[in-house]
């Protein structure tokens, strides 16, 4: 989280690590060195107001992000199936980030800055375009009515023929879909001429909210192997070195949510950001959607277990602000976030009794639920 920042000009596996590093690399961390070429001391109101409206907008994609994953695990429509990170995939993420990290920043240092931003202005257009298409889609399903004339359309990629025809891609969607997208779009077009910090925040609230929803941790030992190591990680490329304070510097791209400190006295135009990375938001968020599905498992009608790491969520975030204001020093939010979001859960566990149980909840992928119930049948069908 940073104090603030100047307002840009305006003009499978790898994948996820490029953006879920780049997302970690606009942590508060890497603007420190923003804020030493132009400082603005912000009024009491301006900065109550600006990480006030940050953490407000931090707890939109986790709470809702974290309620439509449970719908999405029992998804079979290949558009909303989750990815399931195991414990493999945790723990080598790490390493991942880290070579992506330092390949943007050996990018940055031999190719000029404007052109690789405007490649990835094109690249995180696309994406935020699907990705808000997506989040709106069911909202969208209320707003309409019955009578509207919903039309489905089913997009579908299949390799080979016969028996051994496999599906590639399986995308059904309807004439609300397209609104969306058309919504969408505009948004988009407004974010790549004019870079609107509004435009960021749409897209960056999308981007956290479809993280939450479709990235699934298989157990909560995956989710600690990969909140402890990005821990590791984010203390040792902040702290360590100054790779990630030049990607931070030379990265733009709406994978961050900002906030003007100078809104009372500019209005919309103003100019100075305090500033939240999407991975203060999406890697603790994940893992309060896991133990939202397991409360869920437990049948007990409760969530006691979502709501402790969720206010955990909040405590975290707090003191990040609290210590950042005490020591006038942009701090790492997972510096705080990652001991709360995991101890709080644990010492309920602890508690109830549970922890055990808590520890050996499994979720199984929606493709390999399918491929068991396939499976069931032939054999019904053999006997």
């Amino acid at each position: 989280m940073s104090e603030a920042e100047q307002a840009p000009a305006s003009a499978p596996e790898a994948a996820a690590a490029v953006i879920l590093d780049a997302l970690n690399a606009t942590d508060s961390n890497g603007t420190e060195a923003l804020n030493a070429t132009a400082k603005f001391v912000a009024t009491p109101e301006g900065t109550a107001l600006a990480y006030g409206s940050l953490v407000f907008m931090a707890l939109l994609p986790i709470f809702f992000g974290a309620l439509r994953s449970v719908s999405c695990s029992k998804s079979k429509n290949s558009s909303d199936m989750p990815e399931t990170i195991t414990g493999r995939d945790a723990a080598r993420f790490p390493i991942i980030a880290s070579c992506t990290l330092f390949g943007l920043y050996l990018f940055f240092k031999v190719f000029s800055q404007e052109y690789i931003n405007l490649l990835l202005s094109v690249y995180f257009f696309g994406l935020g375009v699907l990705a808000l298409s997506h989040t709106m889609s069911p909202l969208m399903s209320r707003i309409f009515p019955e009578s509207f004339p919903n039309k489905q359309y089913q997009l579908l990629f299949t390799q080979g023929s016969g028996e051994s025809k496999e599906e590639i891609v399986n995308y059904e969607f309807d004439t609300k879909n397209l609104v969306c997208l058309v919504i969408s779009s505009v948004v988009g077009v407004w974010y790549l001429l004019k870079k609107h910090w509004i435009a960021n925040n749409l897209f960056g609230l999308a981007f956290a909210l479809n993280g939450v929803e479709l990235l699934h941790l298989n157990n909560v030992s995956t989710g600690c192997i990969l909140l402890g190591g990005l821990f590791v990680y984010d203390v040792f490329w902040v702290f360590g070195t100054n790779v990630m304070v030049t990607v931070a510097k030379s990265f733009e791209a709406p994978i961050k949510l900002v906030f003007p400190q100078d809104l009372l006295e500019k209005g919309l135009g103003a100019s100075n950001f305090a500033m939240l990375g999407l991975g203060d938001i999406v890697i603790p968020g994940i893992f309060i959607a896991l133990l939202l599905r397991f409360d869920v498992s437990l049948k007990k009608n409760s969530r006691t277990y979502f709501y402790s790491s969720f206010l955990a969520y909040i405590f975290g975030l707090g003191l990040t602000i609290f210590v950042m204001h005490t020591f006038k020093h942009a701090q790492p939010a997972l510096l705080y976030l990652v001991p709360a979001c995991v101890g709080f859960p644990v010492i309920v566990a602890l508690i109830k009794g549970e922890l055990t149980e808590m520890f050996r909840y499994e979720e199984t992928p929606p493709e390999d639920e399918a491929t068991k119930e396939e499976s069931s049948e032939s054999e019904k069908k053999d006997q």
